[in-house]
């Protein structure tokens, strides 16, 4: 038994498990905001995974409070734009569209986070084939709502803009964690991180007079549930498991791969499936992506996932 489980393709099984469990989330906002104001709902989230991670770190390290100011600054950045600004951002936005269509939205993160990088850092500026990939990504989204008759109806373009927001929150959060060198473990930050996003989801919630009123169904509750400990502290673990092991350029394409996912359980649960403009635009975006990192894509296309533990 022992010997099969070491066959076991981990690396890719743990990049198939993230892709899933960050694609659903999508499907589990659009569920659960017809019961719950958008900020709220996602305070609600990271109240529960922040306590729930919080609990894992101090029961499996003893460095489970920042104390050096890379590791408060870390965690200040990490709560206010990772947390925080991205996902207040995505609830808002996905009162206007699908699942699906904000999956897409978000998958131009990469380009983005290349972008930001290269003004900040003078060793990652971007040459002209970089610069088309990152105009290319945005055409992207230029097609996803793009006014063609019988599409227009399904994609809202205050609700596109409000994920583009989003996506630039997070792309400015990886960004600014960057230079920094916490002293706490991963598990320990992301847990604080997520508390400071709670706490400041949750003072957005109060000034922009949102309705606290819950409606407290089952689909909700299920929704809730998965999003705190599936699709946040599960997912989190994972991400950073793979980070260490094929590194960020590598670990971007889970991005491009959430559509998948969100697309079948939306089309499973919902009965809504994702059109081919807004396919045509992941690809477009993808393609942009290539592009910027087209000096590792080479790598990337000869990386043997099975090969890695």
């Amino acid at each position: 038994m022992a010997a099969s489980w070491r066959k076991i393709p981990v690396i890719p099984v743990a990049f198939g498990a993230l892709a899933i469990l960050w694609g659903s989330s999508f499907v589990a906002i659009e569920i659960g905001l017809p019961h719950v104001s958008p900020l709220l709902f996602a305070a609600l989230r990271y109240d529960i995974a922040g306590i729930v991670l919080l609990a894992y770190a101090v029961a499996t390290t003893d460095k489970w409070v920042p104390r050096d100011a890379d590791s408060v600054f870390a965690v200040l950045v990490g709560g206010a734009l990772l947390i925080g600004a991205h996902h207040a951002f995505l609830y808002l936005g996905q009162q206007y569209v699908s699942g699906a269509v904000a999956a897409v939205v978000v998958s131009l993160v990469p380009v983005l986070t290349v972008t930001f990088a290269s003004s900040v850092f003078p060793d990652e500026r971007l040459s002209a084939l970089q610069y088309s990939g990152v105009a290319l990504g945005f055409v992207g989204v230029v097609i996803v709502v793009s006014p063609s008759p019988g599409h227009v109806a399904d994609v809202s373009l205050f609700g596109v803009g409000l994920l583009l927001v989003a996506a630039a929150s997070m792309a400015l959060g990886t960004v600014g964690m960057r230079p920094l060198d916490p002293a706490i473990p991963i598990r320990s930050m992301q847990a604080w991180a997520m508390l400071v996003g709670a706490v400041l989801l949750h003072g957005a919630s109060l000034l922009s007079s949102e309705s606290t009123a819950v409606t407290w169904t089952p689909s909700l509750i299920v929704a809730l549930v998965y999003l705190a400990l599936g699709s946040s502290v599960v997912a989190y673990l994972l991400y950073f498991y793979l980070l260490n092991r094929v590194g960020p350029s590598e670990l971007n394409l889970v991005i491009y791969a959430q559509p998948v996912p969100t697309t079948a359980i939306s089309w499973a649960l919902l009965g809504s499936l994702i059109d081919p403009t807004t396919m045509g635009g992941l690809v477009t975006i993808f393609g942009g992506f290539a592009l910027v990192k087209h000096d590792r894509f080479r790598r990337i296309a000869n990386f043997d996932l099975s090969s890695v533990r």
